[in-house]
């Protein structure tokens, strides 16, 4: 583990003071209610996309490029014991993408459960640089590799990867048109983008094409579209409010509050209390930290019971 990293006893200890800061707080209870979350594990529904799968979904992209992140380094067997324990624990999302590496050790790791029980989500990347080749085929043989790294018939979640301009729409026209191709065809369940600017994120909001939008939230506006988190926060609500499944990620700033119990606890309160997030993807570095993240999660839900 890396030095800065929060050490197993001293996450541990923090998860008793986060739900005493979350009551100290006054965390109300109205949005949870409203969509009904009772357990870190439980079954939840991604807009009108029709897909259904936990409320915490494990990233695999942490410190992600040229088809390496932190659980690719952390070498093969350790990563698909990862993967395993955290469908084991009750996770049923697992996110991966071509610029992480990550779909061959997520097959494994899957191989002997039913493909039904969980959710798979990956994205394309059109963008200059982020893998090693300079070749950006289309979206169709690109999701041909996909499953086949992936050993499925099909992929849940399709998404363009890191959306940054207000036109991404029109730049991104021609792969849309064979994304929805494919997911009539059954190939994928369902479409959507990645977002890294407030602009790109207000375009999703009228987007008939988009099912699902993978966005950046906090409390503090850290690693985020904008640092102020409300700006964020109010267009993801259009976006929740047009019926588009919301997946937030960067809850702990990109891993900047790992040292930082109070910001964890209330960056979690922030987004769960929002009412416009369906569920969350979180990059975990080790075993325990799984259980941990779900403890948390629990400990946020009793104070608002």
């Amino acid at each position: 583990m890396k030095k800065d990293q929060i050490s197993r006893r001293k996450f541990i200890s923090n998860v008793s003071a986060g739900s005493a800061l979350l009551l100290a707080n006054g965390v109300m209870a109205g949005s949870l209610a409203q969509q009904k979350i009772v357990d870190p594990f439980q079954t939840v529904t991604l807009g009108n996309s029709g897909i259904k799968t936990s409320f915490i979904g494990m990233g695999t992209g942490v410190s992600g490029g040229d088809r390496k992140s932190a659980i690719v380094r952390a070498g093969r067997e350790k990563a698909i014991s990862m993967v395993k324990y955290a469908y084991d624990r009750g996770v049923r999302m697992f996110d991966a993408a071509d610029i992480y590496g990550t779909h061959d050790f997520v097959a494994e790791a899957l191989r002997r459960v039913p493909r039904e029980s969980y959710t798979l989500t990956s994205k394309i990347w059109f963008r200059p640089g982020g893998i090693p080749e300079a070749e950006r085929p289309d979206a169709n043989v690109v999701v041909d590799r996909f499953r086949k790294e992936l050993r499925t018939d099909y992929i849940d979640i399709m998404q363009i990867h890191c959306m940054e301009t207000a036109d991404w729409t029109d730049e991104q026209k021609k792969q849309m048109d064979i994304l929805q191709g494919l997911k009539e065809k059954g190939i994928i369940r369902s479409h959507g983008v990645s977002i890294h600017t407030l602009d790109a994120l207000e375009a999703c909001v009228d987007s008939p094409w988009v099912d699902i939008v993978h966005t950046r939230i906090n409390a503090f506006g850290d690693t985020m579209d904008n640092n102020d988190p409300e700006k964020v926060l109010s267009v993801i609500k259009r976006i929740h409010d047009a019926g588009k499944g919301v997946i937030g990620m960067k809850l702990i700033g990109n891993g900047n509050f790992r040292n930082d119990p109070e910001k964890i606890n209330t960056s979690l309160k922030y987004v769960l209390n929002s009412g416009a997030v369906d569920m969350v993807i979180v990059g975990f570095d080790e075993h325990w930290q799984i259980d941990n993240y779900a403890e948390r999660v629990r400990n946020a839900l009793k104070s608002m019971s």
